[in-house]
């Protein structure tokens, strides 16, 4: 039975086997650590009983108005833990967070275009492509450095009962990175 628990400082140290994934984004030390200042609750490692992290989510709230929002930075799962349902858990968290903490509109996330089974999680979630943000990948703003695309999918929360957040052409709408705040 693995333990979904804060992120300690001290799990940068441990979270290698994670972070070696083609789809994971790995960030600077001083980044880990902001959100770990900054956002402490929104920041968890899911822990094997063996004390092998399984994965991580780190998490954020930010926007103003009608567009402040739970913002899900990083969420990833070693190879080896995937399909045990660790991400719906961990995604679970940062929403149940994101809506009666932070009493957010809704919950974001940037998945890479290319990354299929990533995106098919989250729909099966209740997310939704809200919009294309062009050479996202390729900017620095993700962290990586290829010229690759990403999409903004959201989930409204109870907050946001006129469903706002909600966008049926997401994937035609199209917008620069450099326009993403």
């Amino acid at each position: 039975m693995s333990v979904l628990r804060p992120f300690r400082a001290t799990d940068l140290f441990r979270f290698n086997n994670i972070n070696l994934d083609p789809w994971t984004e790995t960030y600077s030390i001083s980044f880990y650590l902001s959100y770990l200042s900054r956002w402490p609750d929104m920041c968890y490692v899911q822990e094997a009983p063996n004390g092998r992290l399984m994965g991580y989510v780190l998490g954020k709230a930010e926007g103003v108005g009608q567009e402040f929002h739970g913002h899900v930075t990083a969420i990833t799962v070693s190879p080896q833990y995937r399909r045990l349902g660790l991400a719906r858990g961990m995604m679970h968290l940062i929403e149940q967070i994101s809506d009666e903490v932070y009493h957010a509109f809704f919950v974001d996330l940037f998945v890479r275009c290319k990354n299929q089974i990533a995106k098919t999680l989250y729909q099966s979630m209740g997310y939704s492509v809200w919009r294309r943000i062009i050479g996202y990948y390729g900017t620095g703003m993700g962290g990586g450095k290829d010229d690759e695309d990403a999409f903004d999918m959201r989930k409204p929360l109870s907050r946001d009962t006129a469903r706002r957040s909600v966008r049926t052409n997401g994937e035609s709408v199209h917008v620069s990175a450099h326009n993403v705040t």
